[in-house]
């Protein structure tokens, strides 16, 4: 093929390309204001750092003020974040006219005040996931956030990831068929658990390893890994089966280190999930196996492997494949049509950035110019739902239904 000819499919076949291409508006750029957004973080523990990491990033954005009731943690939250005020209560956050919207970065059973209280001060909210640690708490957030003004948003980063939506217009659209299995893990070695010399912060740092309180690996980690499987299919399961153990960290824990669980969606199709705290091998992922081919995506980067019997289509003829063992991949890559016509295309594998940062960027363009949200509470509800059936199914030792009216937010 001359280089004329390659220029001529090229733009022939741009339509179709597009479909394996994350395009630049998919990756998106805050809307100016005449004014910074300002910032609270509420909750300073690990991942209020990493939200600070990326909010950073953002030029229009001001972190105005930082709470958290461990004096530590708002230290090293304060280096993070010259200048902003800190406070040790939320209340006292809240009260500060000039933030316009607080990130909920506390443990998951304390959102439910914090979201809640943060809304009735009219700010906007972005509240990571799970939502809540119960279902009823979820429904009260859900409530508030429906009646409220302002902005809401669940932090379930696989509805802003760019790979993710790309993956799922192939999912969506039936190019892999019909989807016959799915599967996701999470696979981290780490004991989750934080030394202090007083028993009572130990105790507080530890709240995940606390059944009491937390919803353990299912919950925190699982959640949103079932929320890209509701968001790709718009199905969600009607019962689940699961198991739990200490099987890694023999340290007088009771929350499980090691879990399974298997879900039924609607007409048979199983979902397949494990998580474990003691082996790393292939990370966090999830699968999507269709009749005509299968979606595997690691967050940072996403693979379309087609059957045998599945028809081509001229873009494949310039897409990057990746080898593994038997199978042959073809990666998900931004703006593949552009890379493939300067020679390229394998620069584009993967993502500029976090999927948090992607979550932020979706969050901070609702309050700036309108954009719905990528996850309602209402949404973020039904996850954690979901997540919540599923520990009940491990402590019971029973299949557990998932009724849909479990899913709703009715009025008070």
């Amino acid at each position: 093929m001359t280089p004329s000819d390659r220029r001529t499919f090229l733009k022939g076949a741009a339509s179709a390309a597009a479909v394996v291409a994350i395009q630049p508006e998919l990756l998106g750029a805050l809307p100016r204001r005449s004014a910074p957004i300002s910032i609270g973080l509420i909750g300073a523990g690990r991942q209020g750092r990493a939200l600070l990491g990326e909010l950073a990033k953002f030029e229009d954005v001001t972190v105005a003020a930082l709470c958290d009731v461990d004096p530590s943690r708002l230290r090293s939250a304060a280096r993070r974040a010259p200048g902003a005020a800190q406070f040790e209560t939320h209340g006292q956050l809240l009260d500060e006219a000039r933030v316009d919207a607080v990130f909920v970065a506390t443990p998951t059973h304390l959102h439910k005040a914090v979201a809640i209280d943060a809304l009735a001060a009219g700010k906007h909210v972005y509240c990571e996931g799970p939502l809540a640690s119960t279902i009823a708490d979820c429904g009260d957030i859900a409530r508030a956030a429906r009646a409220a003004a302002n902005v809401f948003q669940t932090g379930m980063q696989g509805r802003t990831n760019p790979i993710y939506k790309l993956a799922r217009s192939f999912v969506r659209s039936g190019a892999i068929r019909d989807v016959v299995a799915m599967r996701a893990q999470w696979h981290d070695k780490n004991s989750w658990r934080s030394s202090a010399s007083d028993p009572a912060r130990e105790a507080a740092l530890n709240w995940k390893l606390d059944p009491e309180v937390s919803l353990g690996l299912i919950g925190e980690m699982g959640t949103h890994q079932f929320d890209v499987m509701h968001w790709f299919t718009g199905k969600y399961p009607t019962s689940v089966r699961a198991t739990g153990a200490v099987l890694a960290w023999k340290d007088g824990r009771k929350e499980p280190d090691t879990v399974n669980c298997e879900f039924t969606f609607p007409k048979g199709v199983k979902l397949s999930y494990d998580a474990t705290l003691g082996n790393s091998f292939e990370g966090d992922h999830e699968l999507f196996l269709g009749t005509m081919g299968s979606v595997k995506l690691t967050w940072t980067a996403g693979w379309l492997f087609k059957e045998a019997d599945a028809p081509t289509q001229g873009w494949e003829v310039y897409a990057n494949r990746q080898k593994f063992h038997n199978d042959e991949g073809i990666t998900l890559i931004a703006d593949a049509t552009k890379l493939a016509a300067q020679g390229k295309l394998k620069a584009g594998i993967g993502l500029p950035n976090p999927p948090l940062y992607y979550a932020i960027e979706s969050f901070l363009a609702s309050i700036a110019d309108g954009v719905p949200v990528a996850c309602t509470a209402e949404e973020g509800l039904r996850a954690a739902a979901v997540a919540i059936q599923a520990r009940k199914a491990m402590t019971t030792g029973t299949e557990v239904g998932i009724d849909e009216r479990l899913f709703r937010v009715e009025a008070r």
